[in-house]
C-alpha cells in the first residue's frame, strides 16, 4: 500500500511517515498541495493524508481534484481546525475522514486501515467506473459518454476498464500488454497503439475534452490533460 502525505510542517510529516514505515506501508512526502496533485496523475496511492493549510493548493481544494481524479480514492483530511463547522467543510470537500491536530498516532494508524479496507472492499464490488461525463457499466458491459452509448469490443473494454481504474497514472505499452491481454509486450508489434487509437476514436471523437493522452517516449494517461 502507498500513501502520500501532503503537509507543510517537516516534523509532523516525518512522524506519520516514520510511523506507517514501521507498519508496512509505503509512504512519500509533500509539502505542498501543487506537487501532491503532480504526483497523484502520474502515480498511482491508495490513501492520501491531507493537511488542509498547505501552499499552492490548501487541502480542501487538493480534495475536490483528487476525487475529480478517482472519486474512490480514500483522503484522510489532518487539521487544527476542529470545530464542527470545520469539519463540515472537510466532509463537503469530499474527505472521507477527518482527524484533528494533535493526535496520537496509533488513532491515525486505526483510521488508515478503516479507510484502506473500506476502499478495497468497494472496488470488488464497484458495478460500474465514472470519470466525468464517461461511465462504464461492469456487469452489463455498457460503455457510455453523455447521453451516448459506445459500441465496444470486448478487447477495447478490458482496455477503458484498465485505464480507468488507472486513471491519472503513466502506462507504458508494456504495462497494457500484461494487464489488458496478458502477455510481454512485443517491440515489433503496435497492437497496443492501434487499440488504443481504435479506443480514442470511440470516446474522444466529437467530444471537447479528451480523456486519453499520449506521453511521448512514456506511453498513455487517461484523466484530465
Amino acid at each position: 500500500m502507498k500513501i502520500l502525505i501532503v503537509d507543510d510542517e517537516p516534523k509532523v510529516a516525518s512522524f506519520i511517515k516514520k510511523g506507517l514505515e514501521e507498519n508496512n506501508y509505503n509512504a512519500d512526502i509533500v509539502y505542498d498541495g501543487l506537487s501532491a496533485e503532480k504526483l497523484a496523475q502520474h502515480y498511482k496511492y491508495n490513501l492520501f493524508i491531507l493537511d488542509i493549510l498547505i501552499p499552492g493548493i490548501n487541502g480542501l481544494d487538493l480534495c475536490k481534484r483528487l476525487k475529480k481524479l478517482n472519486s474512490n480514492l480514500p483522503v484522510l483530511m489532518l487539521s487544527a481546525l476542529g470545530n464542527t463547522d470545520d469539519k463540515i467543510t472537510g466532509f463537503d470537500a469530499g474527505t472521507d475522514d477527518y482527524l484533528v491536530k494533535p493526535f496520537e498516532f496509533r488513532e491515525l494508524l486505526c483510521r488508515v486501515k478503516s479507510l484502506l479496507k473500506q476502499a478495497n472492499y468497494s472496488n470488488v464490488l464497484l458495478d460500474r467506473l465514472n470519470f466525468g461525463d464517461l461511465e462504464l457499466d461492469l456487469d452489463k458491459k455498457v460503455a457510455r459518454r453523455g447521453n451516448s452509448c459506445i459500441n465496444l469490443t470486448a478487447k477495447e473494454f478490458s482496455l477503458l476498464e484498465y485505464f480507468m481504474r488507472n486513471c491519472g497514472r503513466v502506462l507504458s505499452r508494456n504495462d497494457i500488454a500484461e494487464k489488458v491481454w496478458d502477455i510481454s509486450f512485443d517491440f515489433g508489434t503496435n497492437v497496443v497503439d492501434v487499440y488504443v487509437n481504435f479506443l480514442r476514436k470511440k470516446i474522444d471523437k466529437g467530444h471537447d475534452k479528451m480523456l486519453i493522452h499520449t506521453k511521448v517516449g512514456f506511453g498513455y494517461v487517461f484523466g484530465d490533460s
